[in-house]
């Protein structure tokens, strides 16, 4: 007689989980980075500038020109001056697209709360940042540091 399994139905063994890869884990150590300096401006420039909405545009200009380099360099291993200008420059059209996705959390914030407190406000425009990280990424990876 012919031996039967102990668990039929049983599930196939799962494959080893994969790394993650080391692009990624660079592109978010800078972004964490770039984070921080972004809402540690942005919450300083609120007391400075006369709106949240210059805050928040000469916050995220500075924080894109860093992180524009430090991906440079730490993420995409790009270390020849050649192309940062080209580089910088599509950066800054990025910036366009991360700009008016805060822009707008604030202005609906600002149409809900008149008067809304600094520390609800950076993080509106923190978690604001969610969507255009993915975006900024893939265009990144694809678009600005693509081997030419």
């Amino acid at each position: 007689m012919a031996a039967t399994p102990l668990l039929i139905g049983a599930a196939p063994p799962r494959a080893p989980l994969r790394r993650l890869d080391p692009t990624v884990v660079r592109f978010a150590c800078v972004g964490v980075g770039s984070t921080v300096v972004h809402l540690g401006l942005f919450a300083a420039l609120l007391h400075l500038l006369p709106t949240s909405q210059t805050a928040n545009l000469g916050a995220l200009l500075a924080a894109t020109i860093a992180n524009t380099a430090a991906n440079r360099r730490f993420t995409f291993g790009v270390t020849s001056t050649t192309a940062a200008v080209r580089q910088h420059l599509q950066s800054l059209g990025l910036f366009a697209l991360t700009w008016g996705l805060s822009a707008g959390a604030l202005w609906l914030l600002h149409a809900w709360a008149t008067q809304p407190p600094a520390l609800v406000q950076t993080v509106v425009v923190g978690g604001s940042m969610v969507g255009s990280t993915v975006v900024r990424y893939v265009a990144m990876r694809t678009w600005i540091f693509a081997a030419r």
